[in-house]
């Protein structure tokens, strides 16, 4: 069995691709090159399949959904969903493909073709709400997946990790009275969008976990094993999912933590860990944002190279 799938469409490339834009197509450009140049032993690389429309249903407002869909231009022209959020022909098939990307890891993961799954996608989309897209995010892609795993696996007991160093406001506003998934989010505050303060507790399934401009790595990771890893050992979840957001470096422009690729090299070994104790090794991680090209693509390798590495002694 294949330890980790990469979920990687050539689309994603063409998603605004003429524009320059923090979230742009030299994100992802080079990183399946990236990849094969580190000659990984346990991953596969596919190719995912358009989502069903029923499936963006399960998470996002019907009305909203076909509407969102029908303003895609059909021409050479950007189309702003919100002010921060474009659009352009390429970007329709890229986002059927970023939320397929999930289903299909979904299917994969829970019948053991693999154990864990990457699914480097744009649009990201933890910005995502239940009714609106904002963000750089056109629909919640990791909300679609959770969504699919209690409805078609019957899973009740999901964990969503944010460690994106914005906070995934959409996430936490189509679960927050949802008790079958606890999201637990690591992020810089004050900070773009304005949410996760800890008073926004849901049903007792939100753990926001707010950090000052300049936290460095010793800081952040004693936040994190603090806050997330013991949290989730008191949850005991079945399934991972992973809003992996790798703008918390140091060098990214849009936000001042101080995190290295070492710092999460470290995140994905502890939930690699809980996946381990609690729920037969299965993860999805999906990436969100990250804007430093150099420091993204090497803080994705990092994350691959631990996602596929199964020697349990190592962790």
């Amino acid at each position: 069995m294949t330890q980790t799938q990469i979920y990687f469409d050539d689309s994603f490339k063409d998603h605004v691709s003429s524009l320059d834009y923090p979230e742009r197509t030299d994100r992802v450009k080079n990183i399946i090159d990236l990849i094969n140049n580190e000659e990984f032993k346990n991953i596969s690389i596919i190719k995912p399949n358009k989502v069903d429309y029923s499936h963006i249903y399960e998470a996002h407002d019907k009305s909203f959904v076909d509407e969102t869909l029908d303003r895609f231009p059909k021409d050479e022209q950007i189309v702003f969903l919100d002010q921060e959020t474009p659009v352009s022909r390429g970007s329709f098939e890229a986002t059927l493909k970023a939320a397929g990307a999930g289903i299909d890891a979904a299917d994969n993961v829970i019948n053991k073709k693999c154990m864990n799954a990457f699914c480097i996608v744009r649009p990201p989309g933890h910005h995502a709400c239940y009714d609106r897209s904002m963000g750089f995010c056109v629909f919640n892609n990791v909300a679609i997946s959770a969504k699919y795993l209690i409805n078609r696996y019957g899973l009740e007991n999901i964990a969503i990790i944010d460690f994106d160093v914005h906070h995934g406001n959409g996430t936490q506003d189509i679960f927050y009275e949802n008790s079958k998934v606890h999201y637990y989010s690591t992020h810089q505050y004050p900070l773009y969008p304005g949410t996760g303060d800890t008073n926004e507790k849901g049903v007792g399934n939100i753990v926001n976990v707010p950090l000052q401009a300049g936290t460095n790595s010793s800081q952040y990771q004693s936040a994190f094993d603090e806050m997330i890893i013991k949290k989730l050992h008191d949850q005991k979840p079945d399934f991972l999912i992973l809003s992996a957001g790798f703008d918390a470096h140091e060098k990214d422009p849009l936000a001042s933590l101080e995190l290295l690729e070492n710092d999460f090299k470290l995140i994905t070994q502890k939930l690699m860990s809980i996946a381990d104790k609690y729920c037969d090794n299965r993860i999805i991680s999906m990436l969100e944002g990250g804007y430093d090209i150099q420091a993204l693509e090497n803080s994705m390798i990092t994350h691959i190279r631990e996602l596929q590495n199964n020697d349990k002694n190592i962790r």
